[in-house]
């Protein structure tokens, strides 16, 4: 009881010192109008006496939609108001407001966009032509996901980029839409809209995003599909719930498969996936909007909830007012949350690959991850080199650091080995190319020194190793797989790293730790970086790196004993030796390779003696930019054979496979395949083992999901 009433105390304290003013909550209907009105009173009715008197003032400002919620919240002619997401991130970003809550459903803080038809022979690729309803212009379910459908190919046209250029109309795809917003973009997607018009900008309600246009929403969207207006209806599926039972089996779900679905079957037949909606409101009121609204949840714990419904909206003979009916509980964000945390990484970057930020000279140019000092002087000879679209070259640390700065829209594209390619799939990044390679294949070797005659797998054991780098396929991922020691081989471990810190004495695996890491020798000059870096600053990185750890320094320093690495330009590295200053007077008969049966052999003897095959290198990026960066590569790799600057050519710049493999002969597309396609059933499975119990930051990252952290 004590505590009850300090918390009573406490309020009555935040109330009588920042709630002076009127709290104005922003409305797009009549029924939205009288709901809140009832809100303020059911404030006045819970709240304590000697706060009734600040709480009453709390009051409705009706405007005519969201978007002019938005106008009237920055000319401070109101406070707050509940947005779509996309709606919410065209507020922060191009309107200068903020988020302060969000909507939580039962199952978490997402939506699932899906398609719903009458029960026909329709499927998601016999949608030309057709009319379509929407829930809104920039909404989650209503716009954004069908824009990523995959394997539609039938379906360019239904990109959002239409509402930001003159060179897309979805209705050259559709014969008739609604959807509500898109007015003063592009009027063609009103015909089917039926809400009343006016040249008084107040009393047109005909396709605005407000509950007087009869098909607005995910709720109007269905209406528009019962009345007959339309043929699909793009929708969130909270939606599904206001469909009757005895209705349920009139309607289907189109998947993506080219399948239909019943309406239970949303989880597994849906269009994508997107945050829910958030309350927003100035930047100078958020405070006092948060306390507020942490109020008004107050007033919905106990007997008090039976006073007022904050969620349910069905005694104004609307749905969805204030809020969505289906809405679980409301999160009062932190103050110091950035927009791409509220709506997740991947979300935020599709709605600003699609323009919602406003075009910018940023849409034209493409920005390309290099991960050191020689990557990035190859990148600026090749900017330098393009004429058609600027390239601009950006710096990270490591791959797994380039991953992240893709998902952060912070960099656009970068080649990926295939475990690294494994990583970026699970992280919702996309493949736009792979590499091709006039080889029989890309395989994984171990070699040692001919003179060190006993030294094979299976008797590695407290030896000196060379890796190539962290999460590398040869270097990393395939040779844990065979018997390095036999007397390390009692707990067969799963995690990479713990074998090879138990098996060898020390190492270079650059992007490790501890002992892997002690004979690592960093970089110097212009290259100078610490110890184990993840990147070619390191002179121990890649394959040529791993070769110059075992073949010792110029002076004849040893440093390692086997070394971990790929085959196909083994041959050209050790010519380099002597080319690059490195070492002089080696060739490719001083090196054996070391079977994973226990021999040695010549190094021409690959395809019988290695430690497994590669999956070739795949350009990723993310879902929105594919088109942009495919365009940006293939015009790259038609160069003059004359030209001074060869984009598959890394020796000038001191290293080897610089950005590219250099063993790379074109780019195939690849962009109509999934990455588990390219990785192949058993890279890929053997991949999901390993890091299944490997911890990965660069995962844990990845697998923040923002329907599950409120």
């Amino acid at each position: 009881q004590q505590g009850r009433m300090r918390g009573l105390y406490a309020i009555v304290v935040f109330v009588t010192l920042v709630c002076s003013k009127k709290m104005r909550w922003c409305t797009v209907s009549d029924p939205e109008q009288r709901k809140c009105a009832e809100l303020g009173k059911a404030l006045v009715a819970v709240l304590p006496p000697t706060a009734v008197a600040a709480f009453a003032k709390v009051s409705c400002i009706r405007a005519s939609s969201t978007t002019d919620c938005i106008d009237r919240i920055r000319a401070n002619r109101a406070d707050l108001v509940t947005l779509d997401a996309g709606e919410v991130y065209s507020a922060v970003k191009q309107f200068g407001l903020v988020v302060v809550a969000k909507e939580i459903y039962s199952d978490g803080g997402c939506i699932l966009s899906v398609a719903v038809v009458r029960n026909s022979s329709l499927d998601i690729r016999s949608l030309q032509g057709l009319r379509s309803c929407h829930s809104g212009v920039r909404w989650t379910a209503g716009m954004e996901p069908p824009s990523r459908l995959p394997a539609v190919p039938q379906l360019p046209e239904l990109s959002p980029h239409l509402f930001f250029s003159s060179r897309a109309d979805v209705s050259t795809f559709f014969s008739a839409s609604c959807i509500p917003g898109a007015a003063a973009m592009a009027p063609p997607l009103c015909a089917l809209c039926q809400g009343q018009k006016s040249y008084i900008r107040q009393k047109n309600y005909h396709c605005e995003t407000s509950h007087s246009e009869p098909f607005y929403n995910s709720q109007g969207a269905l209406k528009c599909l019962r009345s007959g207006a339309g043929d699909v209806a793009f929708v969130d599926h909270l939606a599904l719930e206001s469909i009757e039972d005895s209705d349920g089996g009139k309607f289907s779900l189109l998947c993506t498969d080219g399948t239909q679905a019943p309406l239970s079957s949303y989880r597994s037949c849906n269009l994508g996936r997107g945050p829910g909606g958030g309350m927003v409101t100035r930047f100078n009121f958020r405070k006092v909007a948060r306390k507020f609204l942490q109020t008004l949840l107050f007033g919905q714990q106990g007997r008090e909830r039976r006073r007022f419904h904050l969620f349910n909206s069905s005694s104004f003979g609307e749905h969805d007012l204030l809020f969505k009916d289906v809405t679980d509980k409301l999160a009062v964000l932190p103050d110091d949350m950035d927009v791409s945390q509220v709506l997740g990484l991947d979300y935020v970057a599709l709605l600003k690959g699609l323009g919602h930020e406003g075009s910018s000279l940023e849409d034209s140019v493409v920005r390309w991850c290099c991960i050191s000092h020689a990557e990035q002087k190859k990148c600026e000879q090749w900017a330098l080199s393009i004429k058609s679209d600027p390239l601009v070259c950006v710096k990270a640390v490591s791959l797994r650091d380039c991953i992240e700065k893709i998902k952060r829209d912070e960099v656009d594209a970068v080649s990926l080995d295939a475990t690294h390619a494994f990583i970026a799939g699970k992280c919702g990044l996309v493949p736009v190319v792979t590499e091709y390679y006039v080889l029989p294949s890309v395989v994984a070797v171990a070699v040692a020194k001919r003179s060190s005659r006993n030294i094979f797998i299976g008797n590695l054991g407290g030896r000196r190793s060379c890796h190539s780098h962290m999460y590398s396929p040869a270097g990393w991922l395939l040779p844990y797989r065979h018997t390095l020691s036999l007397e390390h081989n009692s707990s067969s471990p799963c995690d990479p790293n713990q074998v090879y810190s138990e098996v060898f004495w020390k190492g270079c695996l650059p992007g490790s730790q501890g002992n892997l890491c002690k004979v690592c020798m960093g970089g110097t000059g212009e290259a100078a970086t610490k110890r184990c870096a993840d990147n070619h600053n390191e002179r121990f990185y890649g394959n040529m790196g791993a070769l110059r750890c075992l073949v010792g320094d110029p002076s004849g320093k040893s440093y390692g004993d086997v070394a971990f690495l790929e085959q196909h330009n083994l041959q050209s590295n050790i010519l380099s030796l002597s080319s690059t200053g490195w070492a002089d007077g080696w060739t490719s008969s001083d090196f054996e390779l070391m079977c994973g049966d226990g021999r040695r052999a010549p190094l021409s003897e690959w395809e019988s003696c290695n430690l497994g095959v590669i999956p070739p290198n795949t350009i990723m990026t993310r879902p929105v930019l594919t088109a942009r960066v495919y365009d940006f590569l293939m015009k790259s790799q038609v160069t003059n054979p004359n030209a001074e600057f060869k984009l598959f050519e890394s020796q000038q710049y001191g290293e080897s496979d610089l950005l590219f493999k250099d063993a790379t002969q074109c780019f195939v597309h690849t962009s109509h395949m999934d990455y588990r396609s390219i990785l192949g059933e058993e890279f890929y499975s053997h991949a999901e083992t390993v890091f299944n119990c490997t911890h990965s930051d660069i995962l844990e990252f990845c697998n923040q999901d923002v329907c599950s952290i409120f």
